[in-house]
């Protein structure tokens, strides 16, 4: 059976913006790097909705990547996506 190759292009490190370097530290780096910082991030800091894990409710630093309001983690994905380059 051949071995599954890796996605090169998924791994490559990434310029980040100021913002998201802010939560995850400094860029560039692979997406999958930045989305398990966050994860740390938002774990420590308690954003998640002790009711609803899947509601992240940011605090002011994950505010100025996802937004004010309190977002479902599938949407988070998306928000920020938009500070990866």
């Amino acid at each position: 059976m051949a071995k599954a190759k890796a996605n090169t292009k998924f791994m490559e490190p990434k310029k980040l913006s100021k913002e998201l370097e802010a939560i995850v530290g400094k860029g560039p780096m692979p997406r999958t790097q930045v989305t398990k910082k966050v994860w740390v991030y938002i774990k420590k800091h308690k954003c998640q909705n002790p009711n609803n894990l899947r509601e992240i409710i940011p605090d002011d630093k994950l505010s100025a990547v996802i937004g004010k309001r309190p977002i479902n983690m599938f949407k988070m994905t998306a928000k920020i996506s938009q500070h990866i380059g």
